[in-house]
């Protein structure tokens, strides 16, 4: 019956949870006869219930090192919810059983053996711990019979910790009358009279006589006992502790010896493991989160970021894992604040429903931003703190180069914000050293290879290529790659013609066609072009180059792309460095560098868990440039954070610069590749950049703004809303609905921001709302929280701009017509012969990522509004094959920013005495 029932509750937990099992281990240490019966005992009535059992064999040599290490390992395994020591433990070193079964987590101790949870049950917490199997299935024998134990008078014989005790403590806080005895006690067969339940557990066969029994008692014989009987064919039999033949005379129900409690002990097993897998269940499945979120103290005047983060007291992050169904095992902390998600999370949850995805973008901006990164932190505040619903927020990791620059940190602001942002803001875990190191490491292999090829014959490169170790030459897996490539099918390197071995070692590279450049994560104007070479040991061989700032790099946008470590691989091995004198592209495979590279980005590809300041998680993983690259946050974290918040939850991520931009490739180049797809646009305009778009003066960081910003002008609002319909229409281009975010300054007027909202529902939007959630954190964005969730159920009828099989220039078209406005476009020379290369190359069905300035709709950051009619200047085009993109050059951008007059270090220190940074991000 217990089994039957137990099989109808693991299909029940499959049909709700897919791919789910209840997981039971069993530790065995040795090879005793006795104790490989019982396992397979528990192996074979686990397989029939629908239980994933596990046998861990450890030989009889194992020290107890290395059975705590195990058990270690099988505590941390989500897939484990039961887990038992098989006792004895027959090992040839001498090992502490009892620290052995207190090793064993609590919640996963089905056995009942640790000490925690045989200190529960003395105390009678019940329904908070797990029994020991074998009174476990006594209790539920003597349940069977009918016979109410409330009030009875039970005696159990014996007093171990696996039976004894914890029967006594089970008869009792099931209010039976309960006395012990054990081998010292004098009159046993007295005390054996007077129960209405017998339970034996002493080990001794026989002991107990028919006799003694009082009559109608309940009898429950535990022993397991072998007796010299001459019939069998091994000379002896099993009987238990009672004298079965004259005590089943006298009893009114008794357990046999074998076929008894035995059975009833292993469905026990069973039961608790399925108890603890539904206790698991309950605990960490999507869409059940419980959160202790943490409140604000607003202050009037708001405080300065800075101030703002340092008074907040984050949770330790695994406490924030826990709350998001995260297991121990899938983090890797990096302090108490931070923490690095496994990508196995992603396997773990592959069969639960994604929730609702949300971007953020925003108008074209004023040059000192318009709140998107607060706007984001100020949604999933409301959302989750105060709307209790899952959500996430994915957001970029910015670079050192402009917080110790002009902007300042990208931690969002205010009241909305991710903490500790001086952590968010600097080295967070390093995945952009990583970066760093990883892009140089590429552009040293580049110069390095030219300077060989330059300088030796094909012979010699090929036995430096291809050393003799200990007499034998063998390719690597990746000169197995470029043979390949090559069309050469040989895998002996002493089969190789002179032809073939010139092939194989001559990139012949052209130096002027090369494309990668070092990297720096830090603003260096005088690093923009340099002079490599010089060195006499290089013999002559110096080349113009530059070094750009670190989030430009390729392999930035590759973390931010791809969708696991293989993928990421993958990408490497296409990354296109320069061409060859033939015109032929050269990649980092080719280079031999895409192991490397893999094994220095193998902990950056894992995504950032952090919090904000309300307790709500965020994701902070890669950077891209949000010009020549997509701009987005990465891949991995959205999908795992889509599956963690449930089909009910949301995830919220942010495109980098206007909806022109960040938001176009968010579409056409992200979503594209991730599978994805989004429910519901948020598009951030404030009164100011609206007015800079209805012809004010110009805004510049670092100045006080002019008065028509700070004084109520209604004329220039409704003249700058050309570009918030315009960005509405975008976005609605996609079928994606809208809902425009009024970010309020202290500055505007109530009538200005009604203006916004009016025109917005006018032009398109789905709803448009005021939000104030800079100065009082969540409860500022309420409204726009209420409005995404509303239009997360209206119709989204997503699809692409343009098809990637059409011609490069006709996406390029597309682009610039559609989102920016453009009557056409113009490509200048050296612009059609990279498309005519690109093409030859095989790269021309790739997706656009169109680099230009983010200040205007226009290629002229002096163009305001919604300014059309214009033709769009193509300079050039570059490739990002590994990424996988062309990016257009549209105008003149530099990729390696420089420092103003007066940098945001000034205003960064250090507090010596408690290690505190301070100044303003």
């Amino acid at each position: 019956q217990v089994r039957d029932r137990l099989k109808q509750q693991v299909v029940e937990m499959t049909e709700k949870f897919p791919g789910f099992r209840p997981g039971l281990a069993i530790l065995q240490v040795g090879n005793r006869d006795d104790s490989n019966l019982y396992i397979n005992m528990k192996l074979k009535a686990a397989a029939e219930i629908g239980i994933s059992a596990n046998h861990i064999k450890l030989p009889n040599t194992a020290t107890e090192a290395d059975v705590l290490k195990c058990i270690a390992s099988l505590n941390s395994d989500p897939a484990v919810h039961g887990f038992i020591v098989q006792l004895p433990l027959d090992s040839d070193k001498p090992i502490n059983t009892e620290k052995i079964t207190n090793a064993v987590a609590p919640e996963k101790d089905v056995d009942g053996l640790s000490s925690i949870n045989a200190g529960k049950l003395s105390r009678g917490d019940l329904g908070d711990c797990f029994i020991p199997c074998t009174p476990k299935g006594c209790m539920e024998l003597i349940r069977q019979t009918g016979v109410q134990v409330a009030g009875k008078r039970a005696v159990v014989i014996g007093r171990s910790k696996i039976v004894g005790a914890p029967m006594h403590d089970l008869l009792l806080w099931n209010n039976a009358t309960v006395t012990t005895c054990h081998s010292k006690t004098s009159t046993l067969a007295e005390e054996v009279g007077k129960a209405d339940i017998l339970v034996v557990a002493a080990g001794r066969a026989e002991m107990v006589k028919g006799e003694w029994i009082k009559p109608g008692a309940i009898v429950i014989d535990c022993g397991i006992n072998h007796v010299p009987d001459s019939t069998k064919a091994s000379g002896k039999r099993v009987v238990g502790d009672v004298a079965y033949s004259s005590a089943k005379e006298k009893a009114s129900f008794i357990t046999p010896v074998p076929g008894g409690v035995g059975p009833m002990t292993v469905a026990m097993l069973m039961q608790s493991t399925v108890e603890s897998a539904q206790r698991f269940l309950e605990k960490f499945q999507p869409g059940k989160w419980t959160i202790q979120y943490n409140q604000l103290t607003l202050k009037i005047p708001v405080p300065s970021d800075i101030e703002i983060s340092q008074s907040c007291m984050p949770k330790p992050i695994d406490q924030v894992a826990k709350e998001v169904g995260l297991f121990p095992d899938e983090l890797e902390l990096y302090g108490q604040t931070k923490a690095k998600v496994q990508l196995s999370v992603l396997k773990r949850l592959q069969n639960q429903p994604d929730g609702k995805y949300v971007v953020v973008t925003g108008i074209t901006p004023t040059p000192l931003g318009e709140g998107k990164s607060t706007t984001t932190v100020g949604l999933v505040q409301a959302l989750g703190a105060h709307l209790h619903q899952n959500v996430f927020a994915c957001v970029r990791q910015p670079s050192q180069g402009p917080t110790f620059g002009i902007k300042g940190g990208a931690a969002g602001g205010g009241y909305c914000q991710v903490v500790p942002m001086e952590e968010f803001n600097l080295h967070l875990t390093g995945d952009i050293h990583a970066i760093t190191a990883a892009n140089n490491l590429v552009a040293a292999a580049i110069d390095a290879r030219i300077f060989h090829e330059l300088t030796q014959s094909d012979q010699a490169l090929y036995n430096r290529l291809v050393p003799s170790v200990n007499g034998v030459r063998k390719f690597s897996d990746i000169q197995i790659r470029r043979l390949q490539k090559l069309g050469i099918n040989k895998t002996d390197p002493m089969a190789l013609t002179k032809e073939e071995v010139n092939a194989f070692v001559r990139l012949d590279i052209d130096p002027s066609t090369i494309t990668w450049q070092r990297v720096l994560d830090t603003n260096d104007r005088f690093l923009r072009k340099i002079t490599i070479g010089q060195s006499v040991t290089e013999k002559g061989f110096t080349r113009t180059a530059q070094f750009d700032i670190t989030v430009s790099s390729e392999i930035m946008a590759v973390l931010a792309l791809a969708d696991g470590l293989d993928d990421m691989k993958k990408r490497f091995g296409r990354m296109v460095v320069a061409s060859s004198k033939k015109g032929q592209p050269v990649t980092a495979d080719d280079l031999g560098v895409t192991g490397a590279l893999a094994v220095l980005m193998k902990d950056a590809v894992k995504p950032n868990l952090m919090q904000t300041l309300e307790g709500t998680p965020v994701f902070v993983h890669a950077g891209p440039f949000a010009n020549i690259a997509h701009g987005n946050s990465s891949v991995l974290a959205d999908k795992i954070a889509l599956k963690l918040v449930g089909k009910d939850g949301f995830v919220v991520t942010e495109a980098g610069f206007g909806a022109d931009i960040g938001m176009e490739k968010f579409f056409n180049i992200k979503c594209r590749y991730s599978g994805l797809r989004p429910h519901v646009v948020v598009l951030v305009a404030t009164v100011r950049a609206l007015k800079m778009h209805g012809g004010g003066p110009a805004v510049t960081a670092g100045v006080p703004l002019p008065k028509e910003y700070t004084e109520e002008n209604l004329q220039l609002v409704a003249k700058g809303c050309s570009n918030l319909t315009k960005q509405i229409q975008n976005a609605r281009m996609f079928g994606v609905p809208v809902v425009v975010a009024v970010n309020a300054f202290k500055t505007d007027t109530k009538a200005e921001l009604a203006l916004v909202v009016q025109h917005a529902k006018e032009a398109g939007a789905f709803d448009a709302v005021e939000c104030t959630h800079w100065a009082e954190g969540g409860k500022g964005a309420l409204a726009l929280a209420r409005a995404v969730q509303r239009a997360s159920q209206a119709p989204s009828n997503f699809k692409f701009l343009y098809d990637v099989e059409l011609p490069v220039v006709d996406k390029i078209r597309l682009i610039a017509q559609q989102v920016y406005g453009a009557r056409d476009i113009e490509l200048l020379p050296e612009a059609q012969e990279k498309v005519a290369l690109y093409t030859k190359q095989g790269f021309g069905n790739l997706p656009i990522c169109m680099a230009k300035t983010h200040l205007s709709l226009s290629h002229d950051p002096e163009q305001k509004g919604a300014p059309t009619g214009f033709v769009l200047p193509i300079r050039d085009i570059r490739a990002s094959v590994g990424a996988g993109f062309l990016y257009p050059l549209v105008g003149t951008m530099s990729t390696m920013p420089g420092l103003p007059t007066r940098p945001c270090f000034y205003d960064i220190d250090l507090d010596p005495v408690s290690g505190e940074v301070n100044g303003l991000f």
